[in-house]
């Protein structure tokens, strides 16, 4: 199994412009949520539980960030509860809202990761590796804990490996 650092850094390599990072600080949340949003339909109730796709799926993915790193899992764990919450609250709205928002903040995150990218020059992780639209929310996560002075070692390995953020000069590459 991949570390923590080998899913960071392999994602990290096509995020090396601020700009591209700065981006995915709004897109990715929104596209998460919206993805949320739109699996918490249909919900079953297991006495005060709410269970559904959406539990499911934060379940899973909050188990693989645990296995990657305890901390940042308790971090991704802790979002992504939260994420349920609302989606649960909008899912409970009428179909019209549901859909609008979820399907609403997907289309936008994508179209602000896309602008990043084009900052970036290179396409999103995931086209060459779709474990990319799991590891982008971690990366984001990462992203503002070196920026608040966290997991200084962490971020070392990344750019050990990635490079440093710099911001990209030129034309795009194709």
């Amino acid at each position: 199994m991949k570390t923590l650092i080998d899913h960071l850094a392999q994602y990290a390599d096509y995020h090396r412009d601020p700009r591209n990072i700065h981006t995915h600080f709004v897109g990715v949340p929104m596209i998460m949520f919206a993805v949320v949003i739109l699996l918490s339909r249909p919900t079953w109730m297991a006495g005060a539980l709410p269970l559904s796709p959406a539990l499911f799926a934060a379940l899973a993915a909050s188990v693989f960030y645990f296995r990657l790193d305890t901390r940042f899992g308790l971090a991704m764990a802790t979002l992504l509860a939260a994420m349920l919450v609302g989606g649960q609250w909008v899912a409970l709205q009428s179909m019209v809202v549901w859909l609008a928002t979820g399907i609403g903040l997907f289309a936008v995150g994508w179209v602000i990761q896309f602008v990043g990218h084009y900052y970036e020059g290179r396409k999103p992780a995931f086209v060459d590796d779709l474990v990319g639209l799991i590891v982008g929310p971690l990366f984001v996560v990462a992203e503002w804990a070196f920026a608040l002075g966290l997991r200084k070692e962490v971020q070392a390995a990344i750019e050990a490996r990635s490079g440093p953020v710099r911001l990209r000069t030129g034309q795009a590459a194709a």
